[in-house]
Formats: C-alpha cells, sequence, structure tokens
C-alpha cells in the first residue's frame, strides 16, 4: 500500500555533509511515523532515526546524536535524514521505513513497509 524510495546516497569525504530523501507513495504518508536505518555487510540492520506523523517527536540513535537530523514534509510525502560531520563508520546502505504505530521505534518491529536503500560512502 504504500512504497519508500530513498535518495541522495554518494561518495563523500569525511567531515562532510549529506542530505538523503525518502518519497512515499501509494497510501497517505502523513499517517506514518517515519524513520532510517542503515546496514552494513555482516552486520544487523541498526537504527538511525525516527519521526512522528507530524515531526512533534524524534527519537536517535547515541551514534549520530548531535550529528543527524530527521525531519518531514507530508505535503510532499517525504522524510529527510540530514547528515553531517560524516565519518568512514557511516558508510552504510540507508533504507527508509514507515510505520501506524509509534513505539519501540528504535526497532524494526513496528515498520511494515520499507524502501530498497541508498549508499553512503565515506571516504577516509
Amino acid at each position: 500500500q504504500v512504497q519508500l524510495v530513498e535518495s541522495g546516497g554518494r561518495l563523500v569525504q569525511a567531515g562532510g555533509s549529506l542530505r538523503l530523501s525518502c518519497v512515499a507513495s501509494g497510501d497517505s504518508f502523513s499517517m506514518y511515523a517515519g524513520a532510517w536505518f542503515r546496514q552494513v555487510p555482516g552486520k544487523e540492520r541498526e537504527f538511525v532515526a525516527a519521526i512522528d506523523w507530524n515531526g512533534g517527536s524524534t527519537a536517535y540513535a547515541d551514534s549520530v546524536k548531535g550529528r543527524f537530523t530527521i525531519s518531514r514534509d507530508n505535503r510532499k510525502n517525504t522524510v529527510y535524514l540530514q547528515m553531517n560531520s560524516l565519518e568512514p563508520d557511516d558508510t552504510a546502505v540507508y533504507l527508509c521505513a514507515a510505520g501506524s504505530i509509534w513505539v519501540k521505534v528504535t526497532t524494526t518491529d513496528p515498520y511494515d513497509y520499507w524502501g530498497q536503500g541508498t549508499q553512503v560512502t565515506v571516504s577516509s
């Protein structure tokens, strides 16, 4: 019912910035919480950030607090991830997710829909 497409991933230098976008289509996205996860080969999918339906509540992984900012524009059915002070350890495939309830948002359990991911590579 909801399709998510990420974009904006590319090669960047350590210390640089990047903005990822997740565009939703199909069902109304304004009723869903949005989130970003990232995944590296050989590691579990890692929570990055989440935002509730109207942007009033956010959650961040400790590893990205102070560096990353999640936001959304429901008029554009889009969730963003602003990434600053990037480090090589941030290199991963970043995936967008959407869920209908704001509970246990740092796990994969609440999310009903997932995008295919966009590659972010940070050079040292």
